[in-house]
């Protein structure tokens, strides 16, 4: 497993962001900024040591857990110690391979067979959703080795079938009514039943974060849309 962290000595926030399978900082470190500390998990490839920052207190500690990150953030969140007072999980369940819960079990077993550099670039395409969206972020594409992407989706697969009972208490989720990884409706069965859980639809892809220019401003807009509805 990976990790980047990003510190200041001043910032009082810390964002946890576990990403989704065949991801790397590209996708991820554009939208930080000096505002807040910032730690990312991702490439789950085996069971590495937790890389961690030395223990600092802050005043609110925001968790987002994206795609398969959601259920990664389930697994490997008590193994952090970090105790998180708001937790988002955004276009994932904690229940990934699932026929109605999650990405429908042949569809994740195919892909898992059938990892090669032409599969890959159709799995970003769905990602951002469309051509178009695609290379307007190219930049945020990652750079991925076809092993390195097989060795993490082998883990993840074999420890999701090894499936425990949904732990995380998840404060808001939000789903995109569009997208072509996690079926909606399958989000959308998950969610509906979550209690204690406020969803949140949005019309982007599977990947959205573009939309805005920082985690902070993302989690100020789940705030506030809920604050709206109250």
């Amino acid at each position: 497993m990976k990790t980047y962290i990003r510190r200041r000595e001043q910032n009082t926030h810390l964002i946890v962001f576990f990403g989704g399978w065949g991801t790397d900082e590209n996708m991820f470190v554009p939208l930080c900024s000096d505002a807040f500390d910032f730690i990312l998990f991702y490439n789950y490839s085996a069971d590495e040591a937790l890389v961690l920052p030395e223990t600092k207190k802050y005043a609110r500690i925001t968790l987002i857990g994206w795609s398969l990150g959601v259920w990664a953030a389930e697994y490997l969140i008590s193994k952090t110690g970090i105790v998180p007072d708001v937790t988002i999980a955004v276009n994932g369940t904690p229940v990934p391979a699932d026929d109605t819960l999650g990405i429908p079990v042949n569809v994740f077993e195919g892909t898992l067979n059938n990892i090669t550099d032409e599969n890959i670039e159709k799995f970003y395409l769905r990602v951002f959703g469309d051509k178009k969206t695609y290379l307007l972020n190219t930049e945020r594409v990652p750079h991925r080795t076809i092993k390195s992407l097989h060795d993490e989706l082998r883990w993840l697969y074999n420890r999701i079938m090894e499936q425990r009972e949904p732990g995380l208490k998840w404060t808001y989720a939000v789903m995109s009514d569009s997208d072509r990884v996690f079926p909606a409706k399958n989000l959308q069965n998950y969610w509906t039943k979550a209690e204690g859980t406020k969803l949140i639809t949005v019309p982007w892809p599977h990947y959205f974060f573009h939309e805005w220019n920082s985690y902070s401003e993302f989690v100020d807009f789940v705030l506030k849309d809920e604050m709206q509805k109250s």
